[in-house]
């Protein structure tokens, strides 16, 4: 696969194809759980002209999380925080890889 093939995938992943009501039906859940989850921040749809809600592939996984949490008993905001910090530990790891690689090829002089 070519970096140009991955960036199609990629926009794919991004591209807001879903409404409101389609992506509700897809989680399993209301439309006013996708409205909570974009209140608190967590994702934010697009709109289209007619400003309606439009939520990509990437978007409903990050809502389909919060509603595991949810469905667990957790409140929707605190759902939302946990699914952000996380995100946050993640890319702070992800970096924190790369400097130790970094760090690890300079000693040995490469």
């Amino acid at each position: 696969m070519t970096a140009a093939d991955d960036s199609y995938g990629r926009l794919d992943d991004d591209y807001p194809a879903y409404t409101m009501g389609r992506a509700a039906d897809m989680l399993g859940t209301t439309q006013s759980f996708l409205r909570a989850v974009g209140d608190a921040r967590l994702i934010t749809p697009l709109r289209s002209e007619g400003g309606h809600r439009r939520y990509s592939r990437y978007q409903l996984r990050i809502a389909a999380r919060a509603r595991e949490l949810v469905d667990q008993g957790t409140p929707i905001e605190a759902a939302c925080r946990i699914i952000i910090l996380e995100d946050q530990l993640e890319e702070a790891q992800r970096i924190n890889a790369e400097h130790r690689h970094a760090a690890s090829q300079h000693e040995v002089g490469i």
